[in-house]
């Protein structure tokens, strides 16, 4: 039942403070012996001479003891409390090891050696042969010093846990900001990352599939062959723009880039249509097109959505025949489903690693929606999105 309630860890400006403390304290103790010594000395007693000295002898011994006080706090207030039943010279020792042991042990310790040390000092002051005053102010002088010196332990202690849990929370605090900027770079890098592959994935399906047209049909008109190449240039250039836009997140403020509405799903439309990729746009609320007023934030994953799905036809379903169809109205939701629809005897699976699909489904939760995909009977493929849109 002994130690300190600090954290362990003390530094070297603390432990010579201590020090000084206990030096301090010494001379304290060693003061009230001294006190209680010139008593003895001014008052005649029939005592022998050797219990006087070994009086003596115990106080200075208390004194000594008292510098290993903060380590076993507990074992030497009971050794100086059983003392000073029958040394007077010790009882200032003994008052200093029940301060000490009031801040650094439990409240009960402290209590049963606080009683302990009245059992002893009461019965020493009144088994004395010149009682100094009448017992009851004897008793009570003893016990507010008692109460006073375990007070201010107690305090001083209450003031070392204060000081010690600030100290932690203070590191606590610390390494939970430390973890949410972590946390806060992580989800920058994701949101950095899905936007690159969105945006430079269609591009750059755009720029394959012309691209393999140009390859494998050598023989293709003048016309078609330049009409091709102006698409690749085209869509070279927006994707370099692009890039610079998403890689601008990290430098402009929000709300100073350029950020795709959900209008912009028709251009998407016309060109994966120039691309060669037959799409059908079935838009039941006219939000594509009517200027009908949808969020923002909402509209921008509709976009994703879209661009996504025609950027996996073009890459893992060449031929295949899209349709889109947008339903709901507000108070209610806004459900998007995209389906594919391969050429006879082939049949459309995704390929690659599943980011899109799986950055789709990030891009849901974050608006409160949700996603679902998976293989329909005819063997294409299915994504439905549902959407919240607000009165």
């Amino acid at each position: 039942m002994s130690g300190s309630t600090g954290s362990g860890r003390r530094t070297l400006r603390e432990a010579i403070g201590d020090r000084v403390v206990d030096g301090a304290l010494i001379v304290v103790a060693a003061a009230v012996g001294l006190l209680a010594a010139a008593h003895r000395m001014n008052v005649p007693e029939e005592v022998p001479v050797w219990i006087v000295y070994g009086d003596w002898a115990t106080g200075v011994l208390g004194c000594v003891a008292l510098w290993w006080r903060r380590r076993f706090p507990v074992v030497l207030a009971a050794v100086l409390v059983a003392s000073s039943s029958f040394s007077e010279s010790v009882s200032g020792p003994a008052v200093v090891a029940l301060f000490t042991v009031a801040v650094h042990c439990s409240t009960r310790a402290t209590a049963a050696l606080c009683a302990a040390s009245l059992a002893a000092l009461s019965v020493y002051q009144l088994l004395r042969p010149e009682p100094v005053a009448s017992p009851v102010l004897v008793f009570a002088a003893i016990v507010l010093g008692h109460i006073a010196v375990v007070a201010w332990g107690l305090s001083v202690r209450s003031r070392r846990d204060l000081v010690t849990s600030l100290r932690e929370r203070a590191e606590a605090a610390g390494v939970e900001a430390r973890l949410r900027a972590a946390h806060s770079q992580h989800e920058a890098r994701e949101a950095l990352a899905r936007e690159m592959h969105d945006v430079l994935g269609h591009r750059l399906s755009l720029l394959s599939v012309h691209a393999g047209a140009l390859t494998y049909y050598r023989e293709a008109p003048a016309e078609d062959v330049a009409r091709a190449a102006e698409v690749i240039r085209e869509n070279a250039h927006r994707a370099l723009q692009d890039l610079r836009e998403v890689i601008g997140v990290l430098r402009a403020p929000v709300g100073e880039l350029p950020l795709p509405v959900v209008e912009d799903v028709l251009e998407l439309v016309d060109e994966a249509r120039q691309a060669g990729t037959p799409v059908e746009l079935r838009d039941e609320t006219g939000v594509t097109g009517e200027g009908r007023a949808f969020p923002a934030t909402q509209g921008r994953t509709l976009y994703r959505l879209v661009q996504e799905c025609l950027t996996n036809v073009r890459k893992h379903a060449a031929g295949a025949s899209v349709v889109i169809r947008i339903t709901g109205g507000p108070g209610d939701h806004l459900a998007a489903e995209i389906v594919n629809t391969p050429p006879a005897a082939e049949t459309s699976r995704p390929g690659g690693s599943g980011e899109g699909l799986r950055g789709l489904a990030e891009r849901s939760r974050l608006v409160a929606g949700r996603l679902e995909y998976g293989p329909t009977v005819s063997g294409g493929w299915r994504v439905r999105m549902w959407l919240p849109w607000p009165t």
